[in-house]
């Protein structure tokens, strides 16, 4: 308003007249009189701000299992993997009508279609070591995210007849079950272990734990599954009848629940490869790397199929490719490398990663002229001057170091093809008119023609 306010004013001194101008206090007044807070929260932090401000209604109770609301998160607490610390991430799924935790599963890194689809799983599965909570959805409500809708969720969820609510894009109140699980998780858990990024610090101290003193990633994994055991036996949420816990509250409601059949399940979160193979002397061969298992002995030459969990390449399930498609056993990954090969491994690729972004930093560096600050008009002069010399050396290890410019294709000339090949005909050249040659263009009238006139007589 204060600008709106100066912008009056400079108007009115350019008029001539700044006694039409209201105060500044009068503006505000005019404008909390015609605009309500969520409009003004909304012109001062944009949609998130007027939110706030607005009413939202409740969705009716409903019974167990009737609809199943899935997130991802990003857990505000570094852990260590593998000697580096990392912020995990948890996919989960949350019963509405009881507010039990029904599935979990946690990535290192950011969680994608392997995640949703194993969180689906323990969920679904009401064997042990899962249940006793679970069981089939007719509704699972997510957001736009592609992990939810991909069509290797869609197809698992589609085997089973559960439907995917697609909620539109930046309205998490369309899933406030699972976003208030969200909150909980970090108010209530996630503050008190060490390497929280949002734990409250001394002022100054801004260094982050060492990875030393942070959890490892089975440590965390144990705590979070400790404290969902926590959320779902001895918590007692909002929203429930006073005294209830979420298992309690399962327990209670009569309402049955539809079990999915194991065997089905046992493969519910593999992709199949799309083509037969054949084990071979050396295993079964896919992605170039060979497959091995005890069982395969006196199977080669044995024709099946692959199915295998997204982005995990370390086991893969075979099938027979003919007849119903039984499941013949897990193959593994034949020499597969040894922890310190891997953490060596690594080692190499962030030197070889670390020495890439220098060179282009160096090069982005040299491509870009700075000029000298100046005080009065006048051509701007660049900070760096090249001589001559610099110049020619510069490009003579360019054109050194490009192979397009280095190779010679007209130094070996190409052998006459063989005597017995079919070779193509020669074009056939146009003939000219008789008597039309290039020196005598007036030739054109030969043929008795007079020539175009833009006159109309």
């Amino acid at each position: 308003m204060a600008a709106v306010h100066r912008e009056l004013v400079a108007e009115a001194a350019a008029a001539g007249d700044v006694s039409v101008v209201p105060s500044l206090r009068t503006l505000q007044r005019a404008v909390r009189q015609d605009l309500s807070a969520g409009e003004r929260a909304g012109l001062r932090s944009g949609e998130t701000g007027r939110r706030r401000y607005d009413v939202y209604g409740k969705r009716p109770p409903t019974h167990r299992t009737a609809c199943w609301e899935g997130d991802h998160k990003r857990i505000p607490v570094r852990v260590e993997v593998e000697g580096q610390a990392v912020c995990p991430w948890v996919t989960w799924f949350i019963d509405v009508a009881t507010k039990v935790i029904v599935g979990v599963a946690v990535t290192p890194h950011e969680s994608a279609r392997d995640a949703v689809l194993a969180a689906l799983r323990t969920g679904i599965s009401r064997a042990a070591p899962y249940g006793p909570c679970g069981g089939l959805p007719p509704v699972v409500r997510v957001d736009r995210g592609k992990e939810f809708l991909c069509q290797t969720v869609s197809r698992a969820l589609g085997a089973f007849a559960v439907s995917v609510d697609d909620l539109p894009a930046y309205k998490p109140y369309r899933k406030g079950t699972v976003e208030a699980l969200n909150s909980a998780v970090e108010e209530m858990f996630l503050v008190s272990l060490p390497g929280c990024t949002h734990r409250a610090r001394p002022v100054g101290a801004h260094r982050p734990d060492e990875v030393a003193d942070l959890l490892s990633f089975a440590d965390f994994v144990d705590a979070l599954l400790g404290w969902v055991r926590w959320w779902n036996t001895e918590h007692q949420p909002s929203g429930l009848q006073p005294g209830l816990t979420p298992m309690a509250a399962w327990e209670a409601d009569p309402s049955p629940v539809e079990d999915a059949d194991e065997e089905r399940l046992a493969f519910f979160a593999l992709e199949d490869d799309g083509r037969p193979r054949k084990i071979s002397t050396s295993g079964i061969r896919w992605r170039r790397r060979f497959y091995i298992a005890p069982w395969m002995v006196g199977h080669v030459g044995t024709r099946v199929r692959l199915r295998y969990l997204p982005h995990y390449d370390g086991q893969i399930e075979v099938f027979a490719s003919e007849g119903r498609g039984r499941h013949l056993g897990t193959a593994y990954l034949a020499e597969e490398a040894t922890l310190e090969q891997r953490r060596a491994l690594s080692s190499v690729r962030e030197k070889k990663a670390r020495a890439l972004k220098a060179d282009l930093k160096a090069a982005e560096k040299l491509r870009r002229t700075r000029y000298t600050a100046t005080t009065t008009p006048g051509t701007p002069r660049p900070r760096r001057t090249v001589t001559r010399q610099q110049a020619q050396a510069e490009i003579a290890r360019a054109k050194a170091t490009d192979l397009a410019a280095r190779a010679l294709p007209d130094l070996i000339p190409p052998r006459d093809p063989p005597a017995g090949w079919a070779r193509p005909r020669p074009a056939p050249t146009a003939r000219p008119h008789p008597g039309i040659t290039p020196d005598n263009p007036a030739a054109d009238n030969a043929t008795g023609t007079e020539p175009a006139s833009d006159s109309k007589e």
